[in-house]
């Protein structure tokens, strides 16, 4: 399986919107191309491009600990129930918005 390499950096922002303090980076890969999943999500407009862009990307990050983790006893309520069930549930809803 190809696995994307990514770069994830969170950083704080001060009152004026500028970097203020320590950033937070650390590297993510994902089985998904993210930036092409934000996009084509992004194309539902299910909500607002930041909104969007912070679900699809929070996911991806997520999803992956979850495959990767899998065995993880923490893991498993979600394994193969509730987060499945979420996936499909966001893909449909997203393509009956593209759709319309």
């Amino acid at each position: 399986m190809q696995r994307h390499q990514y770069r994830i950096t969170v950083a704080p922002l001060g009152a004026d919107g500028l970097p203020h303090g320590e950033a937070l980076a650390f590297d993510a890969p994902c089985h998904d191309d993210m930036l092409a999943v934000a996009a084509r999500l992004k194309t539902a407009a299910l909500f607002d491009d930041d909104t969007t862009t912070r679900l699809a990307v929070g996911l991806k990050l997520f999803g992956e600990v979850l495959i990767e983790q899998r065995a993880h006893p923490l893991f498993a309520p979600l394994a193969g129930g509730a987060f499945a069930d979420f996936m499909r549930g966001l893909k449909t809803a997203a393509r009956t918005a593209s759709n319309d």
